[in-house]
């Protein structure tokens, strides 16, 4: 359990994302309001991107514009021409009526004010005259724009919906009203409430549910609200960047939820429908008029999805429609809204569509919503949609992105971007609103993130790496090794390498007759210029022991002619060994004469992180690597410089010449193995030298077939005119040995090393 909570708190790109989602997640759970803002203006595009659809042809807006403001003067009009305008549209068949306006106040009129004060003279001075009564009677009737209006509603055969509106709390401009002020005001709301509102328990509490309050309305004058068949209330709230999007659909205000004024024009177009409103603890659960139900959230709110931008359905000026310049049955069976479009006085709303919308136009598109069932709805259950998105997007650009590069990886990240987006758009047009945000949010982060995350932990890696070999191999390896860090596997890997191993002759015995100080001094000098030729032909300087140096090729990047790189660092090593003997003697150094020893040997080699948990190196490991060290040691018997494993000869004798030295059984092992010497670059060894190891090789075949005499005229003869060669004085004395003690009869001229 420990090492599962190890890993699962280990600091890498799939925890990371994991971490990332969470966070999203409980993001999303607490909804802060720059990323709702985002959302909705996200909704807006998908507006825009669909763009207008055509409506249904139920509902028309007769609207007081410029024209009409021109041809029958400022607003507010008198109430006899709102009343004319009646008339015409019923007379035409139009089937409801809806105003966007409120009549609060009395009209002025001041003929009607002289009429009452010429009535209230007669009866103060008595003054009994039945035709200057029955004239006053007449002209105030005709005066009257309120009860003109009001008998003009009631005698409709259209039903007429008024409209007013809530204040939603105790303002200042209503802190004035005393309960009975807001009892009559209530009063006068006739019809204008749910013809049922259920209650889904008797557990409910409406005082606890979250619906939209008011406090108190603005209702029409009693006159004219009598008259009507209805009122509903044109309050609309916008969201927190100022858009509509939401109509509330109902509003309670005491024990009462009231109607809107589209839902109640939409009911009397119905024919007066039952209106009805279930309510759960939670809030709103249903709402329906008639056979139709609409998808409110909550609180009651219905997204309202809109056709398009202003004048998306049809506008007439009610000049027009005061004058008869329209064609007889413009509105027959039509809902007829009026409303203000004119500058100045029109109810400005901001929609998706547009920063200048009419509020009349807001109706228009809810009721044909509601007509044609074709809402935007975004259902509690998406939440669970939303949080699957967040998740699967997090988690699978976090498993993918640890094995891309950061270009592959913005690929798919755009792609998983493209995908949601589309979906989004297309799950739109079929009416349903999923999250766009945070889905996308979700994979901008994690995809930032984690690139992030992999450039520090790889800087720092490059860091570490180029730290750790910068002492062992050549800078320009470093930086490959940078380049392609998926060619270095740290942790131990077989591969067939060269190792090189170089030791100074006699190392103990001079160092005895030294200082300290002198013999550092001399080191230093020898192991810079030994080192700085490894690094030259791209070795890995693997480890000092002492004044031994070992040296490795085809780590930690591969390289196919590791074997040669050997063999030319160790021609140059003592080149330029001998260059460091004579600046020595040039430069006065009391330095006794040093000689290397080179074994080289090529094989299966196992490479990588060696030693324990706290501390380790990097090195190589395997019988081949101690072959090569056995060779370097191997020169003190033979008396050579530089001796090849046969494997290492295999793989250069084209490139170099060599001689065999011997076959040799290496303690320890069974398998017998051929040894070589290194002389030099094929084409660059002198013809005397060609000509002695040629002398050698005939003399070694003859020792392998037991020619003691052959062998030993050969040796002589090299001794003779090579007296430096102590590989053929060597032999000399094998072959005397063995004349006195003859091998046995399965002897193969091998011999046993019999040191490591």
């Amino acid at each position: 359990m420990r090492s599962f909570f190890a890993r699962l708190l280990k600091p890498n790109p799939m925890n990371l994302s994991i971490a990332l989602v969470i966070f999203m997640a409980f993001l999303y759970y607490m909804a802060p309001s720059f990323l709702k803002v985002v959302e909705l203006k996200a909704l807006d595009l998908r507006f825009i991107a669909r763009g207008p659809v055509e409506p249904g042809p139920e509902v028309v807006i007769a609207v007081i514009d410029e024209q009409s403001l021109d041809k029958i003067g400022r607003w507010p009009w008198p109430r006899s021409v709102i009343a004319n305008m009646i008339r015409k549209l019923d007379a035409d068949g139009a089937k409801a009526l809806a105003f966007d306006i409120g009549f609060f106040e009395p009209d002025h009129n001041t003929n009607l004010d002289l009429i009452q004060r010429l009535d209230g003279e007669i009866h103060r001075l008595d003054l009994q005259n039945n035709d200057l009564t029955l004239l006053l009677d007449k002209e105030r009737e005709q005066a009257d724009n309120d009860a003109i209006l009001a008998k003009t509603i009631a005698q409709a055969k259209a039903p007429v919906v008024l409209g007013y509106f809530f204040h939603m709390s105790d303002e200042k401009e209503v802190k004035h009203l005393t309960p009975e002020d807001i009892q009559s005001k209530l009063d006068s709301l006739i019809n204008s409430h749910y013809s049922f509102a259920r209650l889904s328990s008797p557990d409910v509490r409406l005082d606890q549910a979250d619906f939209t309050q008011a406090y108190v309305p603005e209702s029409d004058i009693p006159m004219l609200a009598e008259a009507a068949d209805a009122s509903g209330y044109f309050n609309m709230f916008p969201d927190p960047d100022g858009t509509i999007r939401w109509v509330p659909m109902a509003i309670q205000c005491e024990d009462k939820f009231y109607m809107p004024l589209s839902l109640q024009g939409l009911r009397f177009y119905l024919g007066g429908v039952t209106s009805s409103l279930t309510v759960t603890e939670a809030g709103v659960e249903k709402v329906s008029i008639g056979k139709l139900d609409l998808p409110t959230n909550e609180k009651g709110q219905l997204m309202v999805n809109y056709r398009g931008p202003a004048n998306t359905f049809p506008h007439y000026s009610i000049s027009k429609i005061l004058s008869d310049d329209l064609p007889k049955g413009t509105f027959k069976d039509k809902i007829v809204l009026v409303g203000a479009t004119a500058v100045g006085i029109f109810d400005l709303r901001v929609t998706p569509f547009d920063h200048l919308f009419p509020g009349i136009e807001v109706h228009a598109n809810v009721i044909d919503n509601i007509i044609h069932q074709d809402f935007l709805v975004s259902p509690d259950w998406l939440a669970i949609v939303d949080y699957a998105a967040i998740l699967i997007f997090g988690l699978l650009l976090g498993f993918v992105l640890q094995r891309l590069t950061a270009v592959w990886g913005l690929i798919v990240a755009l792609i998983l971007m493209a995908f949601w987006i589309v979906t989004n758009y297309v799950m739109f047009t079929k009416g349903i609103w999923i999250n766009l945000v945070y889905p996308i949010f979700t994979v901008v982060v994690v995809y930032t993130g984690i690139t992030v995350f992999r450039y520090m932990t790889e800087e720092r890696e490059k860091k570490k790496i180029k730290g750790a070999f910068s002492y062992y191999v050549n800078p320009s390896v470093v930086s490959e090794m940078l380049k392609n860090p998926d060619m270095l596997k740290l942790g131990g890997e077989k591969r067939i390498m060269t190792v090189l191993f170089s030791d100074i002759r006699g190392f103990t015995t001079i160092s005895e007759g030294l200082d300290p100080e002198v013999l550092v001094h001399i080191l230093n000098q020898y192991l810079t210029v030994m080192t700085d030729i490894v690094f030259k032909y791209n070795g890995l300087l693997d480890k000092y022991i002492g004044d031994a140096i070992m040296a490795v090729w085809g780590a930690p990047l591969s390289q196919p002619d590791h074997a040669r790189l050997a063999c030319v660092t160790a021609i140059e090593m003592m080149d330029e060994l001998a260059k460091l003997r004579d600046r020595w003697v040039k430069e006065g150094e009391n330095v006794p004469y040093l000689d290397i020893g080179i074994g080289i040997n090529t094989g299966p080699m196992v490479v990588g992180n060696m030693g324990s948990e706290s501390r380790f190196d990097y090195t190589v490991m395997g019988d081949a690597v101690n072959l090569g060290s056995r060779l370097e040691g191997a020169n003190k018997q033979y008396g050579t410089n530089i001796i090849l494993g046969e494997i290492t000869y295999e793989q250069i004798k084209d490139l170099f010449f060599c001689r065999e030295l011997d076959s040799v059984a290496v303690k320890g092992k069974a398998k017998p193995a051929k040894i070589y010497e290194l002389l030099g670059r094929d084409g660059q060894v002198p013809e005397q030298t060609l000509q002695m190891a040629r002398a050698f090789s005939q003399g070694l075949s003859a020792y392998k077939k037991r020619q003691w005499d052959q062998a030993h005229r050969i040796f002589s003869a090299i001794v003779a005119e090579f007296p430096d060669d102590a590989p053929s004085r060597l032999y000399i004395e094998r072959v005397a040995e063995l004349e006195q003690n003859p091998p046995p009869d399965d002897w193969n001229g091998v011999y046993v090393m019999k040191t490591k």
